[in-house]
Order: C-alpha cells, then structure tokens, then sequence
C-alpha cells in the first residue's frame, strides 16, 4: 500500500494474527477527528480499493478539509463490501447477467468474467401478494399461490445461484431484505482478505438505508448500477454535502418511531437534502433503539438524501448480540472500531464532526402523527386527521386534493357483505396493514401493536369483515415474538393474522378488494382509504380503489381499522361501542411505553434470531425442490412471458460509436412535480385493457395469469408496455388520470406505448417533460429501460431524484435540467414543439447544452452527467456496454 493517506496495522487480534486494517490517517489529526463518520467510512472503502485515488487527485492532506473539497467535484470511486438484491430488481438483474455472458461470448470474450466478484444476497420478498386474508391458513395459501405463479421465476434464480459464483439466494418466506439484512446479513466490519474494514452495501432497492441505521453505510442504486458494483466497478460520486441532524430530548410517551420519522421526512424535505448525506448525532440518538434508528434510516428516500447514517456506538454493538450474532466476532468488532476511531458515543459532544450543515429536532416536540393522503412527506397530525381529509376531499385535485364537490362530500353507499348490510362514505377504510420493513422490523411497534389488540379484543370492540386486514411481518422473528409474547392470538381475532413473510401491500401486493365494495366505492365515486405501515403512498401503488393512502404506527392501523374510517378525532369520539353499549375511547386501550418495554425485554432474545436464520435458506420446501439447470450459458425459452433475453445488447460492437445531436425530438409525455418510479413504472396489477395485457393475452394467458407487473421484471415485452401505464398518472396533454398521451403529429389520444411504437415506426426521438423531484420513490431501473426501449433519448426535468437520475444515465438516457430560475412555464414551453438537443464533441460533467426548438427559440440546459466516469457510461451508451466491451477485451 503505497498511499501515505493510510497505515497498515497489525494484529489487532492476537488470535487472528492475519487480520490487518487500514488506519486513514495519524488519529491525533485533529482535521480526521472532525470529518463526518459516514465521509470517514466512504472515504476508506475508497482507499481501499482504489490505491491511487488520493495520490493521484494530489488531495492527500486536501481531503481532510472535506467542506473545501465537496465544492471541487472531487469524485470518489465508492466500492461496497457488499450487494444486496430483491427479487423485483433482482430478476432483470440475473437477466441481463445471463444476456451479457452472452454478448460476451459473441465479442470473443469470456463469458464467466460476467460474474459477482463481491459477496451478492438476493433475497426474495417482493412476489408474494394478499389473496387470502383473515383465514387461519391465509400464510400457506397465499405461499402456494406464489409459487404457482411465480415457479418459472424461481427456477430462473436458481438457475442463476447455481450459475454465478458468489450470489446467494434467500428464498421466498424468509422475510424482507432490508430486516434479513439487519438482523442477519449485515457484518458491520468485515473481517476478510486478511483485512479488517467497515462493512458497506449498495441495494438494488431504495430502503437498502435501513442498514445505516446499524452503522453500516449503504444506500439504494439502480439493478444496472449494481451490476455494474458486481462486476467489480466502483461507484463514482462527488464528495457529498453532509447535513448533521441532531436529536435532543425524550419522545413523549404515546409516540412511536413512526410518529418520529414522519416528523423527520416532513421536515428535512423542507431542509432540503437530496444528493446529500444525513448523519445523526446528538444525546436524542442515544434515547433510540436500533431498530427506531433503522426506521429513521429506512424512509431516507422519502426525504431524498443518499444516506442516513447512525454512527456505531454501544446500543448498535449491543443489539449484534441481541440479534445472535457471534459474541467473539462481535468483540472484534468493537476493539477495531475503537482502534480507527469510529466508535461513536452520542452523548460526548467533543466527538461532534463538522457538518455541512446542521438542522435539530427536539424529540419532546414529537406529536402521534400519519402521513397522506398522497405522499410521505405530508405529514398529519392524529388530532388533526378529519379536519384534514375533510378539507382535502373538497381541495383542488393535487397532492392534498381530490376535487369532490361540496354537495356530495358526506355520501354514503349501502352495499351487501357475506350477507350482512354495510355503508362506504368518503374516507372509510377498506385496507388496514401492518406490513413493510420499516415498522415490522421494530418489536416496540409491533408489540405496542399486539397489546392494543389485546386491550381492544378485551374491551369488546372488533374490525369490520369488509376491511382488508392483514399482517406481513418482515422476519419469522416478528412472528416469534408475537406468538411467545401471547398477543398474535388477539391479533388474529380483530383480522390481523399472517398473510406471509414479504413486502405485500407496502408495494402494491395488496391483493384484490371485496367486489361488493368495489361496487360501492364506484357507484359513489368514493374516496376510499387504504391505512398501512409502510414508507410510500404514492397514487395507484397500493391499491387502485383507494385513492388515498396514509402511513401509520402499527398501533394506529388498527386503531383506523376499528373505527373503519379516518373522518374521526379520537380525543374526542369513541373508536367504538362495545356490546354493553359502553363507548370506548383509543387512549382507553393504548399500551404504555413501560408496558412494550416489559414485555420487549421479556420476549425478544437471541435464541430467537439463531432458530430463525440458522435454517432461512433451508426452511421452504417448496424451494428445496424446484429443479433448475446448472448450464454457464442460460437457455432462452422464447415461450416464456417471464424470462426473456432483453435487446439491450442487439448489435452491439466493440468499437464505440460518438454520441450524435437529438434532431426533432417530439414531446411523449409533459409532466409536473413528483412524478415517480411508480407512476413511470408500475409494480401492481397489470389492468386488463393495457397494453401489457392485450401482450399478455395474445400470447395465451388470461388475466388470472397476468400477475403483476413487479413479477414480470424478466420480460422486456411486458414492461416496456406497462411504461408509463400508472392509472394515476397526470399527463398536462391530457385534462384527466390516466396512462394516455396525444400522438402529436396526428392528434390522436392513444395509450403511451401506442404513441411511442407510432414515432419509433416514423424515427422521430423522444423525450419528456418534467417538473421538480422527478423519479422519486423506488429504484426499480425498468423506470430507465422502459423509457429507453419506447424511444426516449432524454428527460428535461427541474430537479431529479438521485437514484433515478443515475439509472438514466446507466441506460444512456440524457438527463437535462432547467438553469436556475427556469422552467416551462417561464421558458413558454407547451410539449408541442420539436426539439433539437446539441451535442458538442467535447463533453465535460455538468455542462450546458444548447436545445433548439422547431419554433426558433432556444435555450440552454444543464446536461446531468455529474462525474467523468458517468460521460464514459454515456459514450458506451450505458452501463451494461461498457462493462461487456471492457470484459470482451
């Protein structure tokens, strides 16, 4: 190791005499003492990898003054320990592997260089979906179910586990990936190579920052990103601003870690923090478990930073015990921390880095609270919930707004039920789940769950038989400790029984509604009300027929579940009437803080953790006995509509051919603020009069094969036509929701897949219009393949999440931005003009380009290629090609 930045030390560990680690730079430097802990973790898997980073930028001593370097565009070569995949983004992952080895062998190549060179855990959580509820036999059914649908994509994973050395798959009812990685996967350090070093992961999923929560640095990539990092290629990024978040205070005694995270994402969407990380500090972060930090962490793309990073101390070293983790391994750890300074103690102020900037919560301030109805950063106060959906239901249609006219705000539907009568009004709840790895990965939330259902159960009171109820815990753990615990029994009373061990309706696998209450919710145009614990809301995700959406506590999904609607103020009406006529209030039945901890310390334990994961790779039959080829070369089945051989690659050469000028580009879509992964590429049902479906249909199927859309990752025939195909989506050529756009050059209101096919057969380019924050929510890449296979050669945007910003370049789409102070209002832009992009011969990151319009006008644009590495993707014409020319040579 020639970098003079870095020590070699060794043993730290006399029994492990090989076990060597790198100090970054002479502790007693005061400027390394005040560097952020997340920089310092970031900036040692750079030097690691990459020998001649420093040396070679001549910022060997510069770059401890890291607030100078971040304003140099000083790009750091970020290569993680560690990859972590889902079986929605891990699919066309293993595709393309499998299509690039390949492309590989048609180059001349060697086809098994496209192979993991880190250690990669796919973990299948995404397919399983709600189709059975409130039944003892709910879990295996819907396994089965699964199975049945999904045998062929499973067969292809293991296909791939088989074929790719280093990949491991977790199979399906093991739990969600960001919970097995917390309380399984993550190392925290690595002990391997001869090597100590900080433990570091990039998820091909947005909520992989649910590991910062631990102290390991990760964050969510695009699956082109992480196969890229699997290869061996390390993300390039700019140094990063980072903003120090301090918690002060004690939570008050009803609030949860929900209520604390809602609060944090409302307030630092308004901080402002995208591109940025966030490092907690402060003596409020040492009041929280791992697993309320882990909550905090997990929504960091609802707030749109890169990272949110809590430091490892004692309480994060404490739970790897907890969690069964080996104590001596577990010692380790500790003793190397303390030797690189990276054992953090919250409650010394002198260990306080020097931040970017620094924003602060008082945790007192803290209120019970949900989010919606729209999006996770609209925060709502408990006591404020009717008043405030009452307004929006007679608000502009918007983010806040549904546009209901006054005169039908308080209608009400009779309809029939297993044979019962029953009434629907604007805000009754018709989906109440406790699901998603944000909360059920945090046992004082769903023990705090599960002894409210029991107080409730033992007041008298009970959930409505229409309501969609439902519990998909994140581990077997949770399970455990809700059965032992003796509250899973009252759970399932008031309908909140297992339904299976994966993502489920946080992510549009909700699963069919009651047609009965179909029927009502559309015979009053209702707005009918989906109340779960997850981390996203965004219109069409959760279900089609609840157009709004809120994020709550575990306890407070029941709560709203009982009551059957939101339009009530719990301090002020009964959440029921028991038999004896006797009303009974929430503050009634919500357990104490002390009671959860009671209880918490009683249940949760280690044996727990060690039963489960000892045999998680074992434990489904099911998987043990699916069959799959071992062959180093997929074989395409041109029958399949699951696994198909993308075209991704078709044609291409080892020569590199020079980016040309965008000549004429017609407007696809026109867009406003908030457009996200969701609505550019949707993971729920596949309507049946899509474009995807009548695919679907000519090949055979009948809609009760369709599946979803997540499930069908594999196939680029399906998901270029569910593009854009959200029913939610708001296109301004279009004065109503829905997945449509004008043809322009006929006129004609088509389905967006039609209208692309109808350019891409005349070869007129495309592009899109956007406003602020566009690609926000999940990481899934097929929002840049999808594009990118309808002909889009770039997206002119305000502002763009990080994540999808980098999966358009990864796929060679341009990502263009407004200069400040512009946009299309003030630039006069209606979508209807032709566009000609400019593109020089020289590029440099970050540049301005000239666009010209067919109108005479032009303007200039800042061409979002933000690193060298990433204009080098670009003259390849993304990711993939790049590393397929550099493995063919």
């Amino acid at each position: 190791m020639s970098n003079p930045f870095v020590q070699i030390v060794e043993p730290l560990d006399p029994k492990q005499p090989l076990k060597k680690f790198f100090n970054l730079s002479k502790l007693e430097d005061v400027r390394y003492a005040r560097l952020p802990f997340s920089i310092r973790v970031l900036l040692e898997a750079a030097i690691r990898n990459c020998d001649e980073f420093l040396v070679k930028k001549g910022d060997v001593e510069n770059i401890l003054n890291w607030k100078v370097m971040q304003h140099k565009n000083v790009e750091v070569p970020f290569k993680p320990a560690r990859v972590i995949l889902q079986d929605f983004t891990g699919v066309p992952a293993v595709v393309d592997f499998a299509a690039m080895r390949d492309a590989v062998k048609k180059l001349g190549g060697d086809p098994e260089k496209i192979n993991p060179i880190c250690p990669a855990d796919l973990v299948i959580d995404h397919s399983i979906q709600v189709d059975f509820n409130r039944q003892s036999d709910s879990l295996q059914k819907n396994q089965d179910l699964e199975f049945e649908r999904n045998k062929e994509r499973f067969e292809f994973l293991k296909w791939g586990s088989r074929a790719f050395k280093n990949l491991r798959i977790i199979p399906p009812g093991s739990g969600i990936i960001h919970q097995v990685n917390l309380e399984y996967l993550a190392r925290v350090v690595m002990d391997q190579d001869g090597y100590y070093y900080p433990d570091s992961v990039v998820g091909t999923d947005s909520h992989t920052t649910m590991i910062d929560g631990l102290g390991v640095l990760g964050w969510g990539v695009g699956g082109i990103e992480a196969e890229a990092v699997m290869l061996g290629q390390p993300i390039s990024m700019v140094l990063p601003e980072v903003v120090g978040y301090k918690l002060v205070g004690n939570p008050q005694p009803l609030v949860t870690s929900t209520d604390i995270v809602l609060t944090i994402t409302k307030h630092l969407r308004q901080v402002g923090v995208v591109g940025k990380f966030v490092e907690f500090f402060g003596p409020g972060v040492a009041q929280l478990s791992i697993a309320d930090r882990a909550t905090i962490a997990n929504m960091c793309p609802e707030y749109g930073a890169t990272a949110a990073y809590f430091p490892v101390d004692d309480i994060s070293i404490g739970y790897l015990i907890q969690t069964g983790r080996d104590k001596e391994k577990v010692m380790c750890t500790k003793r190397y921390l303390e030797a690189v300074g990276m054992l953090r103690d919250f409650k010394n102020s002198s260990q306080d880095p020097d931040f970017t900037q620094v924003v602060e919560l008082d945790l007192h301030t803290v209120v019970p609270c949900c989010s919606g109805p729209k999006r996770p950063q609209d925060k709502v106060a408990v006591s404020d919930m009717k008043k405030d959906f009452e307004t929006c239901l007679g608000a502009k249609q918007g983010f806040k707004g549904f546009q209901i006219a006054p005169d039908r705000h308080n209608n009400i539907v009779k309809f029939n039920f297993e044979g019962c009568d029953f009434e629907l009004a604007h805000g009754s709840v018709v989906i109440a789940a406790i699901t998603s790895c944000t909360n059920t990965s945090n046992p004082s939330v769903m023990l705090g769950a599960g002894l409210l259902a029991k107080k409730a159960v033992e007041a008298g009171l009970t959930v409505k038989p229409y309501i969609k109820t439902s519990l998909s815990p994140g581990s077997g753990v949770v399970t455990y400790y809700l059965r032992e615990s003796g509250v899973m029994s009252y759970l399932s009373q008031l309908g909140f029984d297992v339904v299976g061990y994966g993502c489920m309706t946080c992510i549009g696998n909700s699963g069919p509604l009651p047609e009965s209450v179909v029927e009502a919710i559309t015979q009053g145009d209702l707005v009918a009300v989906g109340v779960l614990s997850g981390n996203r809301n965004f219109e069409g995700r959760v279900h089609p027929n609840t157009r709004a959406n809120y994020l709550a506590s575990p306890p407070l999904v029941i709560a709203y579940a009982i009551a059957g609607t939101v339009r009530i103020d719990f301090e002020k009406e009964p959440l029921g009437i028991n038999a004896s006529g006797k009303k009974i209030f929430l503050k009634d039945i919500w357990p104490t803080r002390n009671e959860i901890q009671a209880v918490e310390r009683q249940y949760v334990i280690p044996a727990m953790f060690k039963e489960v994961y000892e045999k998680i790779e074992t434990v489904n039959k099911s998987w043990n006995a699916l069959d799959a080829p071992s062959d180093k070369l997929y074989t395409w089945d041109p029958k399949s509509t699951y696994i198909k051989s993308p075209p991704f690659f078709d044609g291409l050469t080892l020569a590199l051919q020079t980016p040309k000028t965008i000549e004429g580009a017609y407007v696809l879509l026109s867009f406003g603020d908030s457009v996200t992964t969701d609505h550019i590429s949707p993971a729920g049902n596949i309507a049946r009069n899509s474009p995807a479906a009548r695919y679907l249909t000519s090949r055979g199927l009948t809609p009760r094969e369709f599946n979803s859309y997540g499930s069908r990752r594999g196939n680029d025939a399906v998901m270029a036509r569910g593009t854009f195909a959200n029913i939610r989506l708001v296109n301004k050529f279009i004065d109503k929701q829905g997945p449509q756009t004008i043809h322009l050059p006929s006129g004609e209101i088509l389905d967006v897949f039609d209208a692309a096919e109808r350019y891409k057969q005349a070869g007129h380019p495309l592009i899109v219009l956007a406003g602020k924050e566009y690609g926000a929510g999940s990481s899934r890449d097929w929002a840049a393949k999808g594009p990118f296979l309808l002909g889009v050669k770039a997206v002119l945007a305000e502002s763009y999440e990080r994540i999808h910003r980098s999966n358009l370049v990864g796929m060679g789409v341009i990502p263009l931005q407004y200069l400040p102070g512009e946009d299309a209002g003030t630039l006069g832009l209606t979508g209807r003009e032709r566009y000609t992009i400019i593109i020089p011969e020289k590029l440099k990151p970050q540049m301005n380009v000239q666009i010209k319009l067919d109108t005479g006008k032009t303007f200039h644009a800042l061409m979002r290629f933000d690193t060298d590495v990433e204009l080098t993707y670009f003259h390849n014409g993304g990711i993939l090609n790049y590393m397929i020319r550099k493995m063919a040579s």
